[in-house]
């Protein structure tokens, strides 16, 4: 008989490819990590994985069970959404992990409606990227993620995720005061080619939003400042440091007396956000209600 929780090891140690990154998502020792892949190898008669100076790959066999892997966890998460709701369901803990952006514009105002709606359940939120919010509910560190398209996402039929699409911002060009171009109604991205700019670190999923449309309109950008914080690249600007693409809604309730705000001459870069959680948890009874409410905040906005 073949362990779930074996199968979750697996699947963890495919996506890390590493035993040691896996045993710190599943908060175990790599040695503990180990054994439960030998033993994995010991219920199924088959050699699973191949480790190697680079990491650990599956083999032909284990990529076989870790197909199936997608589909029996699923199956237990909806075993569990419907043991919770044989049981009613009405109070628990929900965590959710969200960037800074998301959590002000609807998790917020989904805690406020859920006070309202669903008062029994308590949602304990975390601040994470985009890009490291999906791979802490594939861990089993959070319920849910606020999370953005990047390059290397999850696709959208992913078996291990349910995606739930919450609403979609433009990026706007932001510019110092001084700048020749303040007079624009529209701000063609070609014609920054020449700036410096400021922006996000790499691995920022925004970082990759900012270099694909400036690829696109034939350059790439000179990023001589970066910072994760919207309100810091805010800030730069208005100090003559250099021009910037910044999420529209991100700049809600910034002081943005020194620096122009203007849309992108043509198609606009865009942040499309989602809500995701492992495939199967959906319909829990405490995680349906903060799904919606996080539909009903976005649509609100």
């Amino acid at each position: 008989m073949i362990e779930a929780r074996r199968l979750h090891i697996l699947r963890v140690v495919a996506d890390h490819r590493t035993v040691t990154a896996a045993a710190a998502a599943l908060y175990l020792t790599p040695s503990a990590v180990s054994q439960q892949l030998t033993a994995l190898e010991q219920e199924t008669g088959h050699r699973l994985v191949e480790r190697s100076a680079k990491g650990v790959r599956l083999t032909p066999a284990g990529e076989i069970l870790l197909s199936h892997t997608h589909a029996v966890l699923a199956q237990l998460e909806r075993a569990e959404a419907e043991l919770a709701a044989y049981g009613a369901g009405s109070a628990g803990t929900v965590t959710l992990a969200s960037f800074a952006t998301g959590i002000g514009l609807v998790v917020a105002p989904a805690l406020v409606r859920l006070a309202r709606t669903a008062p029994g359940i308590r949602i304990r939120v975390q601040d994470a990227e985009g890009d490291a919010s999906l791979r802490m509910v594939l861990d089993r560190q959070v319920d849910v993620a606020v999370a953005v398209e990047y390059r290397g996402a999850p696709d959208a039929d992913d078996p291990r995720l349910t995606r739930i699409p919450l609403y979609a911002e433009p990026f706007d060009a932001v510019v110092p005061v001084t700048h020749r171009l303040v007079g624009a109604p529209e701000i063609p991205l070609a014609e920054l080619a020449k700036d410096p700019w400021i922006g996000p670190y790499p691995g920022n999923p925004c970082h990759d939003v900012v270099v694909l449309a400036c690829e696109h309109a034939g350059f790439q950008p000179r990023l001589e400042h970066s910072s994760d914080d919207f309100r810091a690249v805010v800030a730069l600007a208005s100090a003559d440091a250099g021009v910037a693409l910044v999420p529209r809604f991100a700049l809600r309730g910034m002081d943005l007396s020194d620096v122009v705000v203007r849309p992108v001459d043509g198609t606009a870069p865009t942040r499309r956000v989602f809500a995701a959680v492992r495939r199967g948890a959906e319909e829990h009874p405490l995680i349906r209600p903060v799904l919606d409410s996080l539909t009903q905040a976005a649509a609100e906005d």
